[in-house]
C-alpha cells in the first residue's frame, strides 16, 4: 500500500474530488481525516470507508473559520499522534463576475474558503510536519490559477493566490523535508457551483469566458484527479516539490 502508516487530511471531502481522495487514500492504507461544511456528506463518506475496512474519521466545519481550521489539524495529531499529509481540496465558485460586478460579500466568501483557510491548515501542519522532519502538502488549485478566463475575478484571483502559496511554501520549506505541489485542476463533474446562484452571474464576463470554456476537450471525473493527488502525497513523488501539474484533459494545451 502506498501510504501505510501515513495520517492524512483531506478538506471538502464530502463529495467531489475531495470524497475520491478520501476514498483512495484509505484503500492505500492511510488514516483519512475528511472535513466538510455538510455533516451528513462527510459522515456518509467516513462510514463508505470504514465499512470497506478502511480508517476514517469525519469532521464538520467552515475551513474559512481559523479556530476550526486550526482544530481540524489538531484533532489528526491529537487523536493519530501525526500528520503527514495535507490535502486543501475545499473550494467555492464566485458568480462569474468581472472585477466592475464583483460584490464584497462573494469576494469574502470565496476568498475565505479558497485562500485563507489553505493558509491556516498549512499554518498549522507545518508546523507539525518540521518536527517531524518530513510531510506533503497538496493544493487543488484550478485552470483558473493560470488562465484568466476561466471562471470570474474572484474566483481566479483566489486560485492564483493558492498557488503564490504553494511556490513560497514549496520553496520556505525544502530544508525540512516537506514537499508542497499544487494541482492545475480542469473541468471535473463535482459540486462546486452549488453555492453559486446562476441568477446572478455576470452575463457580459461569461459570454467572454465561454469562448476558452468552448475549447475545453472534455469533463474530468473526480476519481481521475485524486489518483495525481495520491502519487504528489506518496513517497514515490519524494523529488517533486513546487510543481503545478495540470489534470485537464488538455484544456491549458489550448492557450
Amino acid at each position: 500500500m502506498r501510504l501505510s502508516d501515513k495520517v492524512a487530511i483531506v478538506t471538502g471531502a464530502g463529495s467531489g474530488m475531495g470524497r475520491a481522495t478520501a476514498l483512495l487514500f484509505a484503500r492505500e492504507g492511510a488514516t483519512v481525516v475528511g472535513s466538510d461544511i455538510d455533516a451528513g456528506r462527510i459522515e456518509t463518506v467516513a462510514a463508505e470507508v470504514n465499512d470497506a475496512g478502511g480508517r476514517m474519521i469525519g469532521v464538520t466545519g467552515n475551513i474559512a473559520k481559523r479556530d476550526e481550521a486550526e482544530e481540524l489539524v489538531q484533532r489528526a495529531i491529537d487523536e493519530f499522534g501525526q500528520l503527514d499529509i495535507l490535502v486543501n481540496n475545499a473550494g467555492i465558485m464566485d458568480q462569474m463576475e468581472g472585477v466592475a460586478n464583483f460584490d464584497d460579500a462573494t469576494y469574502d466568501r470565496v476568498f475565505g474558503v479558497n485562500v485563507y483557510g489553505p493558509f491556516v491548515t498549512s499554518r498549522a501542519a507545518v508546523r507539525h510536519m518540521k518536527e517531524r522532519g518530513e510531510g506533503a502538502i497538496v493544493n487543488i488549485a484550478s485552470v483558473a490559477a493560470v488562465s484568466g478566463a476561466a471562471a470570474g475575478a474572484v474566483y481566479t484571483a483566489s486560485k492564483h493566490a493558492l498557488l503564490g502559496l504553494s511556490r513560497n511554501t514549496a520553496y520556505a520549506y525544502a530544508p525540512f523535508g516537506i514537499r508542497c505541489n499544487t494541482l492545475i485542476v480542469g473541468g471535473v463533474e463535482t459540486a462546486i457551483m452549488s453555492g453559486s446562484d446562476a441568477s446572478k452571474f455576470d452575463q457580459e464576463a461569461l459570454a467572454q469566458f465561454g469562448r476558452w470554456h468552448a475549447v475545453n476537450p472534455r469533463t474530468l471525473q473526480p476519481g481521475e484527479v485524486a489518483t495525481l493527488v495520491l502519487y504528489l502525497a506518496s513517497d514515490e513523488a519524494s523529488g517533486v516539490n513546487g510543481a503545478e501539474v495540470a489534470v485537464d484533459g488538455g484544456w491549458t494545451a489550448a492557450g
